[in-house]
């Protein structure tokens, strides 16, 4: 078994790079342990099930999982418990996964705790004071002094046992900081962070000599309520990339359609990074139908769902996010279906069309041209590569389901002729390598000039509903 490098940020771009210096992406999603594909890690039931899901992920060019340390949605899966103790049996669950995702190439992307079944069901949690936890009350989870050193004992023993290990992509300090976990004090983010993320930090140092990356999360929604969370949330010096959850109401966690979701998350992603000044890279780390499966108690129709995590990968790629995103699932049951996991691999074959680390991109969705009106257009660029993709914007009713007309309406089109101009690329000849986002392979090739202002011309023959560009120099 090779031991996996670790990945760090790359040197100049925002994106990431492994140890050694090659490109690595976050592709993946948000699973669980409790989950269907991976409960059988709980007391051993079905270690060998869980590798060959892992396996399987891997050749669906999955990289990386968003795991909790604890999902507390049931009383079995505390980490500690009473706090301060470490139960047996999930150690033994992790100690099993790590060896499974250091054995098939998997990496995690770790937060301590799920803050919602944290604050749902805090009447259950071993950190409640009535418990005999250190807390007096959920709203004072990120501000309790006390509370915060059981946060920092769990983080060490988490490092000192799995941290040694490359299967670590990085930390999320925190799952979806939000003021109410801190009597509303919106100053309490960066103390939380200036506290944890050193002392983590350097504990790693000292352990392995080198320490993960760290970032903390947010609730995208609360920026618009709570602005001010923004500036830690996105540009706090000791965190080395950024994170937010891309849950915006109705197009995004209660779609209508396959379109509108996408242009939020260009939208989405634009503005994240227009928060950040200094390259770190961004994610959305959750995203997904959570209104219509958690409320509403409806799992959208697995064609349109399938459409749905396709458009939304490629709006944040194609806008200057560091991989597609990271679905919640929001299914019953709780996994994500063949039809997405073919578009994950899609994504992953064109990623060696761009030179990742050395692609110092800014989002040019709204500075592209486009000739005519046949289709929205996302993209990101530098001086000499760009990533561009464009979606139809016309629509019609989704297949029906069990006899049944649906109202969800997804992204069709006849073919059309359009000239795409992208500006900011240095003079001279460039190849633009089309890309079939559905069949996950390529569809063809242009070459143009770029002669200063003018920006590149690309004439092109839009046949489906959406296509992918990676532009490059020749």
């Amino acid at each position: 078994m090779t031991e996996l490098p670790w990945i760090e940020r790359a040197a100049g771009a925002p994106y990431f790079v492994t140890a050694q210096g090659e490109p690595w992406t976050p592709i993946g999603q948000n699973d669980a342990i409790s989950w269907p594909e991976l409960e059988g890690l709980f007391r051993r039931r079905d270690l060998p099930g869980v590798e060959r899901h892992l396996r399987h992920l891997r050749d669906s060019g999955v990289t990386c999982l968003r795991l909790m340390l604890e999902y507390a949605q049931g009383n079995h899966r505390f980490l500690e418990r009473p706090a301060g103790r470490f139960v047996p049996a999930m150690v033994q669950l992790w100690d099993d996964l790590f060896r499974l995702c250091e054995r098939v190439g998997m990496r995690v992307l770790l937060t301590p705790f799920d803050t919602f079944f944290t604050w749902v069901r805090w009447r259950h949690h071993p950190y409640n004071a009535a418990n005999g936890g250190p807390c007096s009350s959920r709203t004072r989870l990120l501000v309790c002094p006390e509370t915060r050193e059981f946060v920092k004992a769990r983080l060490a023993f988490a490092t000192r046992r799995w941290g040694g290990s490359g299967v670590i992509f990085a930390w999320d300090l925190w799952n979806e900081m939000h003021p109410a976990q801190a009597e509303n004090r919106h100053g309490a983010f960066a103390e939380f962070i200036d506290d944890v993320g050193p002392f983590l930090r350097n504990l790693e140092t000292e352990l392995h000599g080198r320490a993960h990356l760290q970032c903390v999360s947010v609730f995208g929604p609360e920026l618009l309520s709570s602005p001010a969370i923004a500036d830690p949330i996105f540009r706090h010096p000791r965190l080395d990339f950024a994170s937010s959850h891309f849950y915006e109401s109705g197009t995004i966690d209660h779609p209508a359609d396959t379109v509108a979701p996408a242009l939020a998350v260009g939208r989405l992603t634009r503005d994240a990074l227009g928060h950040i000044t200094d390259l770190r890279p961004f994610l959305d780390s959750e995203h997904g139908p959570i209104h219509s499966f958690k409320d509403r108690h409806s799992t959208l129709p697995e064609e349109f769902d399938d459409e749905y995590f396709r458009h939304i990968q490629w709006a944040h790629l194609a806008s200057g996010g560091a991989g597609g995103g990271m679905r919640w699932p929001n299914r019953s049951p709780h996994v994500l279906t063949p039809g997405m996991r073919t578009a994950q691999a899609a994504l992953s074959r064109f990623l060696p069309l761009v030179d990742w680390p050395r692609f110092r991109r800014r989002n040019i969705s709204d500075d592209i041209g486009l000739r005519g009106d046949a289709a929205h257009v996302f993209g990101c660029g530098d001086a000499r590569q760009a990533v561009a993709w464009l979606l139809r914007p016309g629509l019609e009713d989704a297949p029906a389901a069990r006899g049944k007309r649906l109202l969800h309406r997804v992204a069709r089109g006849t073919g059309a002729s359009l000239t795409l101009t992208l500006p900011g690329l240095d003079p001279g000849a460039y190849e633009a390598v089309l890309w079939d986002t559905r069949a996950g392979r390529e569809c063809g090739r242009l070459r143009a000039v770029a002669e200063g202002p003018a920006g590149l011309a690309l004439p092109l023959r839009l046949s489906g509903p959406d296509l992918a560009l990676a532009i490059r120099p020749i």
